[in-house]
């Protein structure tokens, strides 16, 4: 596989994180470069297939490529790109920030039921949307779902999906059908026709899994798992758990079915099984990572919160792993005069731990650092990841030159920038009023623009708080003390004019 960190795909796609790897193929988180954000890219390499099934394996990669676009649907993982470049095939996807189920079961044990129900009715929509194109995912499993913080559930890997009606030839190399053994269904594992039923099965293991804690068939090979999904009954899950209503346990038996006859028609039958089970509306916990919040408040705004860090990218650990900072500050730099801004932070993110390391926490090499982390997030916009930053360094820097440094009083100024930006005025009204006998009394002469900006802002805010008369006041002063300075052609001062006109207007 010739996949490696640094690695830039059709020129645009640089591979950063391995994610995933199997017999034919790997998963990156990657950057789009163009667009500068985070995306992940599947690569697949054909020549892992031995003779025709090569052929075969490109001309369906393509096709399902396109079906799989063709899917509209919130609960299942965005395609951004597709194509081939050398031997290698790749799919560009949304990257999703959340935990997968395999890791979210692992931390949540035992699993509540309501919400192994919330996530089982989620994936109902989502195959029920997959199953009217029609595609049969095939490897529905934990691994290839991800919670997302909001508690919304999305499917990922669609990449195995055979297209219904069309010839379902074996694919991998070893002869042995596509899937994952302990989640396959019996006429799957048979290397029999599937279908819709065949989701369905597996959506009974993982319910199986979420409830129980553990898959219905184990093994030590492959081939005693499907056989003992052929021949085994599964264990009813309110033996272990008596807590479970037994609707639910019922219905996890009839999509355990062998036969596939007798599981539900559909993934929309599912669904309707599980709605009385579903939490009534309410109050969600505010925790991430709630599958049931979808259901208690439908469609209602997830609370704001730091926009969380993404895995490592390739330019971040080969920072990490730099012993020499300043080859790192100069990827930064090159990074940022290429607009890559995202990375620059994750590169900023990753080298800050070394450095302290080295030079010690408040050394001037990392007080530097956090400087440029700090900016670097505000271009990027993390205003919420950036205020924490700027605090720490104005109160590092007041502890040791005073109040009034100039340094200290700058990071507050950006602090108040970032407040504004958060939409909290009262807090930012707050500190530009205390920065404000700073820049006037003793910084007035030699920094009057910053001083006049702080005023601004301060009538401004007055404003978006419904102070009309004291945003008036401000601003009319200010005007007077701008066109003082610079005449009355200067842009401020025609800024200033044009909105005391439009509150004059509103007075009026």
């Amino acid at each position: 596989m010739t996949g490696e960190a640094g690695h830039v795909v059709a020129g645009r796609y640089e591979l950063a994180t391995l994610i995933g790897q199997g017999g034919m193929g790997q998963v990156w988180t990657a950057y789009d470069q163009r667009l500068d954000r985070r995306v992940a890219v599947k690569l697949l390499r054909p020549d892992k297939v031995a003779g025709q099934e090569a052929d075969e394996l490109r001309r369906r990669f393509a096709r399902e490529c396109r079906v799989t676009a063709q899917v509209d649907h919130p609960g299942l993982v965005t395609v951004h790109d597709a194509g081939s470049e050398g031997e290698e095939l790749f799919l560009v996807m949304q990257y999703v920030d959340g935990a997968d189920l395999s890791d979210h079961l692992a931390e949540h044990d035992p699993y509540p039921w309501q919400w192994a129900v919330a996530v089982a009715a989620q994936l109902c929509a989502v195959l029920s949307a997959v199953h009217s194109v029609p595609i049969v995912h095939r490897d529905l499993k934990p691994r290839n779902v991800m919670v997302r913080q909001d508690g919304t559930v999305t499917v990922l890997d669609l990449g195995v999906a055979s297209v219904m009606g069309v010839d379902t030839t074996r694919l991998t190399h070893t002869g042995s059908p596509i899937g994952s053994p302990a989640y396959m269904a019996p006429e799957q594992a048979m290397g029999g026709a599937v279908g819709p039923y065949t989701d369905l099965y597996a959506l009974g293991v993982l319910m199986h899994e979420l409830l129980s804690g553990d898959v219905p068939f184990k093994g030590s090979t492959a081939l005693g798992v499907l056989h003992r999904h052929l021949y085994e009954p599964p264990l009813p899950v309110r033996r272990l758990r008596p807590e479970i209503p037994e609707a639910l346990e019922d219905l996890v038996l009839r999509l355990l079915a062998k036969d596939p006859q007798h599981r539900p028609a559909s993934a929309q039958e599912v669904y309707e099984h599980l709605v009385p089970l579903l939490p009534a509306r309410g109050t969600p916990t505010g925790a991430p990572l709630d599958p049931t919040r979808p259901f208690l408040r439908p469609h209602a705004p997830w609370p704001d919160r730091a926009r969380m860090p993404a895995p490592r990218s390739a330019p971040a650990a080969r920072a990490a792993e730099k012993t020499d900072v300043a080859d790192a500050v100069d990827e930064v730099k090159r990074l940022l005069g290429e607009g890559r801004i995202t990375q620059a932070v994750d590169v900023l993110g990753a080298i800050l731990p070394v450095a302290a390391r080295q030079h010690g926490e408040h050394s001037p090499v990392v007080r530097t650092l956090r400087k440029q982390y700090a900016a670097t997030l505000m271009d990027d916009g993390q205003y919420r990841r950036a205020l924490p930053e700027l605090r720490r360094l104005a109160e590092e820097r007041a502890a040791e030159a005073g109040p009034a440094d100039p340094q200290s009083l700058r990071h507050r100024y950006e602090s108040a920038q970032c407040l504004e930006q958060l939409g909290d005025p009262t807090a930012a009204l707050a500190e530009y009023r205390a920065l404000l006998p700073y820049y006037e009394n003793q910084y007035g002469a030699d920094d009057p623009e910053t001083a006049f900006d702080v005023r601004r802002r301060i009538g401004h805010l007055l404003l978006a708080l419904g102070d009309r008369a004291a945003a008036h006041d401000t601003l009319a002063r200010l005007l007077h003390d701008v066109e003082r300075l610079h005449g009355p052609g200067h842009p401020l001062a025609a800024e200033i004019r044009s909105a005391l006109q439009w509150l004059g207007q509103v007075r009026g």
